[in-house]
């Protein structure tokens, strides 16, 4: 064990807490860390206080928390949990989160008194190569990526399968052959009456990507990303004994996939409020990933200054990771030029008629109504009742009510129904190339498998 220890306490009443912590079963303080106070502090040299708290004690160099000694001290002395013995005003809630991510990021717990995180539980199961997309929030565009990433990689000889835990998931691990099957709307709409959730993640993974998916479910999100239920691990082991190469793991919302991968991809909502991405454990997400992707880099979901914010934070928490700036595009997956459409989206009312010029410009049909309510179902049918006599088709991405609402009203109306995929683009050149990027990140995932 590591403590945290600071000089608005006194040394002798540290010195026995740090003697309870030793008595302890299991427990041996290793070494502590003085973290700043002056108030009860008599003798501020390291020797003193290695020498009544009976540890090696490393000061500061500095009057800042010094949260990269932190984790020079857990590497050194091989640290298994970081104990923290401070109080206010050393560390205010600010600075204990951004204490928790060093540590968490070094895959330990960080405890006090009445508090304890861990990091994320990771399982070893993987015989194959795989990597991780997670995210800093729900509708970001993780599927987005995650059906981006399959069909690339796919498209390059790597033979992915893609492993997806939703909240809406199947109780057990589900094999979809989106390679084979023709998931039509009708086919989706057949299983929706059966009772499935027809637009969960791996459904949308299969239809979009054309790949072998994996449907699992999960339930629960912790603040560092755990989840409390999941099956996951069976979905994991499933993949090992498939003919796939290569593992896409899909996280959920801000929950991260329950399972060690050899590489990770963070997806960073630009539209997010900054205040969560900076503090709490955004910081924690950001870490982990070897590529970060920003998603929703456009206004008024945010503006040029937000994004350099946010890439600036990121190169200061994650020096070594990819970053590339994005918006997503719609890419209707039948034609319908010519056509007169309705488009449903999970996309924020405000970006709407970016949406629809760029369908209108790009595949030659006319869009005559949108419904930014896919996810509200009430307001998705009076939206739906406003247009549907009006259009030939329904355009829709395929989450939430996609099925038992928009493509169920719509074949009953005799509509057409086409799903929508969402591409990310770099906002501009000087980013490094997307594609090349998901690449390089594969050829290390699995140079990391090998070694």
């Amino acid at each position: 064990m590591l403590c945290l220890v600071d000089g608005e306490h006194y040394l002798p009443v540290t010195q026995e807490a740090i003697d309870t912590l030793n008595n302890l079963e299991h427990i041996e303080v290793t070494a502590a860390v003085f973290i700043g106070g002056t108030e009860k502090l008599r003798d501020d040299s390291e020797e003193s206080y290695s020498k009544v708290l009976g540890v090696p004690v490393q000061f500061a160099k500095d009057k800042e928390i010094p949260y990269n000694l932190i984790v020079e001290m857990i590497r050194k002395y091989n640290i298994d949990t970081v104990m923290d013995l401070s109080d206010e005003p050393i560390l205010d809630y600010p600075k204990r989160f951004k204490i928790a991510c060093k540590v968490l990021n070094e895959e330990i717990p960080y405890e006090g008194p009445d508090f304890k995180f861990e990091p994320v539980t990771q399982y070893e199961i993987m015989e194959k190569p795989a990597i991780t997309i997670l995210g800093t929030g729900k509708r970001i565009g993780k599927t987005a990526v995650s059906g981006f990433v399959s069909r690339l990689i796919d498209k390059n000889g790597y033979e992915p399968c893609v492993i997806a835990m939703g909240r809406g998931g199947p109780e057990e691990p589900e094999i979809v052959h989106g390679e084979e099957l023709e998931i039509s709307a009708k086919f989706l709409l057949e299983q929706s009456e059966k009772g499935v959730h027809a637009a969960s993640d791996h459904w949308e993974d299969a239809l979009m990507s054309r790949i072998l998916t994996i449907g699992c479910r999960r339930c629960g999100g912790g603040m560092a990303g755990e989840v409390f239920l999941t099956n996951m691990r069976k979905g994991a082991k499933l993949a090992n004994e498939i003919e796939s190469k290569f593992v896409i793991f899909e996280g959920s919302g801000a929950a991260i996939p329950p399972i060690k991968t050899n590489k990770k991809i963070t997806l960073i909502g630009a539209n997010q409020p900054l205040d969560n991405l900076i503090n709490y454990f955004g910081p924690y997400r950001i870490a982990l990933g070897d590529l970060i992707i920003l998603t929703m880099c456009e206004e008024p979901m945010c503006d040029e200054k937000k994004i350099k914010d946010i890439e600036n934070f990121v190169a200061e928490i994650n020096p070594n990771a990819t970053i590339i700036s994005t918006v997503f595009r719609p890419k209707p997956l039948e034609n319908i030029e010519g056509k007169k459409v309705l488009f449903a989206t999970t996309a924020p009312d405000s970006i709407k008629d970016k949406l629809v010029d760029y369908l209108e410009e790009n595949y030659n049909c006319e869009v005559v109504g949108v419904t930014s309510h896919l996810s509200n179902r009430p307001l998705l049918k009076q939206d739906m009742e406003k247009y549907i006599d009006k259009v030939d088709v329904m355009l829709s991405e395929l989450k939430a009510a996609a099925v038992d609402v928009a493509t169920k009203d719509a074949i009953k109306a005799g509509l057409k129904v086409v799903y929508c995929d969402n591409i990310p683009v770099r906002i501009n050149g000087n980013y490094p190339d997307l594609e090349k990027s998901v690449l390089k990140l594969v050829d290390s995932a699995i140079d990391d498998f090998k070694k």
